[in-house]
């Protein structure tokens, strides 16, 4: 094995004819630094920062390396950029002239400049072989001296992430060096092919990092956006694994295309296809194209560069975390880590290759495509207003995540009218402008993005696809919004500031403060204050007070019970109210002008809650990473998780509300369990069931969730030819039983806490069919009726299954509760608009 291993090494070192090794004699390979040949083992994610330190350290005429942020975990995340010397000496100029060119920068750029190439490594953690590969491409890029890769970086500035996902990836190859026998085993059935719960795909929150790029939600996504918009990169690739059967595959893309993917994108995709398809028909190696994956989700590696004018594109390698070092594939072939890391290694020279044959074309049509954007945008509207009134912490979250992705926005100054799509309704009609509404052009160099993020209905050419098919950035955040078909004038750059001085700034020592509730910062303020042990109080009805009118769940913080803080409790409220930027209106008293009064029965304390979370085997890694990140980076609120292997030594006695994700609860939550669980519940403990949690405790005795019957409506007896299928049309048939990730208007009961903060419908974003009866007992807090869609694919079937369905719920059981969340209402922490109800099942239900 090991002989193999190095002949098909040496095999890569040549495999662009004409290599020469001057350079090789000062500068050490990979094996020279790491002490082993590439494809012997995975390598530590330390030790792969060290030799791309070391490159740069030995040819800084050539490579430049910059940190440019670090994980959760505090491993560095890097960016080497590479080029011909006389680029280097130029990059900034190169930098901001590619910016003014494009309308991000100001001023004029002179001269020409190079094409610039992002290459993105191991974003999944246990797709290992990436960065293996990367370490051989910068080797080469650094030392080849042969006259086509000299030629190439004068075409070209080429910016390399080694590793996107360094704590995932290291999770694994720790996993694998541990276990992994002195040679491989190739046997599919050996330890170390089965790689255990959550595996090393995703980030330290579990979040799959490939889904982020649009939404930014985690800290690797936020800060390398952060650099991609500093450089704007005309070609970006993207380097994963697949099933250990498959072969490779590069672009051109599967369909769907997204309709704002432009006849240059998808010519240079197949450019670009062809170059690495005459490498690999030159060694015999098998791939594919035009299947699976597609370019449609905005929010991938390939779909967000994409529609921030670039040409990208996502290779794929068979292997993935079952393939290890070597495994032997049903066909009875052996893959080796080594090969994998030859075709990664082929693809991605060839990219760099591609983009310099044709450097003048790609940059033409680069500007061209800002030029349109900034000046005749593409599209049904030419401008987004969202409404600002009594949704500052909503406006607030909305805009601090354009700033990320750079869209500009105004304010509007006056009072106005216009025509265009309502998303609330879902039709077209009159609009009336208030000023600060905000107001998004599509006049600017974004456009196509904003075009793209914002689309109610985004058009899918072929209902195949390989993710959600609707995101709407209005219904994600859950603000009132329009499409417009004509600009607004007279906006401003800042919102005006509020007529008057605020309140709270006028009176001393007041009787409470309210708060109002009804967006993400309001439930962060709640959570900050609950944690600090201050007493806080919601109204469960609505009231008036000082001439204004307040919502059910208004916050209430009175000094009464607040006793201990003295002094303090003005400075303290006022400091927590600030940093999440929530106003505070004071009052003098406890009297209401009407509804009730502060001391009434329907104003309820807020206990502080003792939360289990349950982690492990049998739960979804990602949906237990949704609910981690929720608590740990977005209320701060401290939580237990324990391990599913301890269910049965929880000290329940200890916890108050107890968090099941979504998993298999089959063999976990038994009838011995879940006695036990219903003992807790009676006694006052609170269940918030998710998903897979609520869809076991259907049906199970004391519990009112129940499942909808599903019947045919084909009598077979009748119809037998119904029964006649065509095999090659199985998958498309199978449409007719899905939805993927589609928006629909749920319609809520915002009497009920669960849905304080809310009107009387929540767009929520369903990802499966989980159709559940009306509960006869208990209170259907959000429904799907008849007119349920807004947005997105559902098959015909699955629309008719989910009329009439429950999506949230709760009951009492005993002095306890339950909770089901049939739908997750944390999806990868970017649907902002379900985090709310979320916090009232922790906060608000059951008090």
């Amino acid at each position: 094995m090991r002989l193999l291993l190095l002949r098909f090494l040496f095999f890569v070192f040549v495999f662009f004819s004409g290599i020469t090794y001057l350079s090789a004699q000062t500068i050490q390979t990979p094996a020279q630094f790491l002490g082993y040949n590439l494809g012997e083992r995975f390598t530590p994610h330390s030790q792969i920062v060290r030799y791309v330190e070391y490159l740069a350290s030995q040819a800084p005429k050539r490579m430049q390396l910059q940190t440019y942020g670090r994980t959760y975990e505090g491993r560095p995340l890097l960016l080497a950029t590479l080029s011909a010397e006389t680029n280097m000496n130029n990059l900034e100029k190169i930098r901001t002239d590619n910016l003014k060119r494009i309308g991000l920068a100001p001023g004029q750029a002179t001269g020409t400049q190079p094409a610039i190439v992002w290459l993105s490594y191991n974003v999944h953690g246990n797709e290992a072989v990436s960065s293996e590969s990367v370490m051989l491409v910068l080797y080469n890029l650094v030392t080849a001296q042969n006259p086509d890769i000299a030629k190439w970086l004068q075409n070209t500035v080429v910016l390399v992430d080694p590793c996107v996902n360094p704590d995932g990836r290291d999770r694994y190859a720790s996993w694998y060096n541990q276990v992994a026998n002195r040679e491989p085993n190739p046997s599919p059935a050996a330890r170390e092919h089965q790689e255990p719960w959550p595996g090393g795909r995703v980030n330290h929150y579990l979040f799959d990092l490939n889904r982020d790029w649009a939404w930014q939600t985690q800290l690797e996504s936020q800060q390398r956006i952060k650099v991609y918009n500093q450089w704007m990169p005309q070609v970006h690739a993207d380097f994963h694994e697949m099933g250990v059967e498959s072969p490779y595959y590069f672009s051109p893309a599967a369909k769907p295309y997204h309709e704002a993917i432009t006849p240059w994108q998808r010519q240079f995709q197949q450019i670009i296809g062809q170059n690495n398809r005459k490498y690999f028909d030159k060694n015999n190696w098998l791939y594919f194209t035009r299947e699976v994956f597609d370019l449609f989700y905005p929010s991938y590696g390939d779909t967000w560069p994409t529609f921030n004018g670039a040409i990208a594109m996502t290779y794929e390698q068979g292997g993935g975390p079952r393939a290890g070092r070597a495994i032997t594939k049903t066909d009875g072939d052996t893959l080796t880590l080594a090969q994998r890391i030859a075709h990664h290694y082929a693809a991605s020279l060839a990219t760099i290759e591609a983009t310099s044959d044709r450097k003048d074309q790609v940059l033409q049509e680069y500007q061209k495509y800002y030029e349109q954007a900034r000046t005749k945008p593409t599209g049904a509207y030419q401008a987004y207003v969202l409404k600002a009134n009594n949704q500052p912490g909503k406006i607030n979250q909305l805009t601090t995540y354009l700033d990320r992705q750079q869209i500009s926005y105004g304010y509007a100054t006056k009072k106005s009218t216009g025509f265009g799509f309502n998303y609330t309704t879902g039709k077209s009609e009159p609009v009336r402008i208030e000023p600060n509404d905000l107001v998004i052009s599509l006049y600017q160099p974004k456009s196509t993005l904003i075009k793209v993020l914002f689309d109610p209905n985004a058009k899918l050419e072929d209902s195949l696809t390989y993710d959600i098919t609707s995101w709407a950035i209005p219904y994600a955040y859950g603000l009132p919004a329009y499409g417009l078909k004509a600009r607004v004038g007279e906006v401003s750059d800042k919102p005006q500031p509020p007529v008057g001085t605020n309140p709270a700034k006028m009176v001393e020592q007041p009787y409470a403060y309210l708060a109002r509730y009804n967006s993400l910062p309001d439930l962060q303020f709640l959570a900050s204050l609950v944690n600090k042990n201050i007493k806080v109080r919601f109204s469960e009805k609505a009231f008036e007070a000082d001439g204004q009118k307040y919502a059910p769940g208004t916050l209430i913080i009175t000094r009464a019970g607040n006793e201990r803080l003295h002094t303090k409790f003005d400075a303290l409220l006022k400091a927590q109210a600030d940093s999440f930027g929530v106003s505070l209106m004071p009052t003098q008293t406890g009297f209401v002008t009407s509804g009730v009064d502060f001391g009434s029965s329907s104003v309820r304390s807020v206990r502080k809650p003792k939360i289990g979370v349950l982690a492990g085997d049998a739960i979804s890694f990602s949906a237990f990473g949704e609910v981690w990140h929720f608590f740990e980076q977005q209320i701060q609120y401290p939580i237990t998780v324990i391990d599913t292997r301890d269910f049965n030594r929880v000290a329940w006695q200890q916890l108050d509300v107890m968090i099941l994700p979504d998993g298999r609860y089959n063999e976990l939550l038994d009838e011995k369990n879940l006695n036990q669980l219903k003992d807790w519940i009676r006694a006052g403990g609170k269940v918030i069931a998710m998903e897979g949690a609520a869809a076991h405790l259907a049906g199970k005795r004391d519990f009112n969730l129940v499942k909808k019957k599903v019947q045919d409506s084909v009598d077979l007896k009748k119809e037998p030819y119904k029964a006649l299928r065509l095999y090659g049309d199985a998958e498309r048939s199978a449409l007719s039983e899905l939805i993927q990730g589609g928006i629909y208007r749920v319609t809520m009961d915002n009497t009920h806490p669960l849905a304080f903060g809310y009107g009387t419908t929540h767009f929520a974003l369903i990802q499966e069919v989980n159709d559940y009866q009306f509960m006869q007992r208990g209170w259907n807090v959000g429904v799907l009726k008849k007119d349920i869609y807004a947005s997105g694919f559902a098959g015909s079937k699955v629309k008719k299954r989910l009329q009439d369905s429950l999506v949230f719920g709760a009951q009492d059981l005993g002095r306890g509760q339950v909770v089901y969340l049939t739908n997750n209402p944390l999806f990868r922490a970017f649907w902002h608009s379900g985090k709310l109800l979320f916090g009232n099942a922790l906060f608000l239900v059951g008090q």
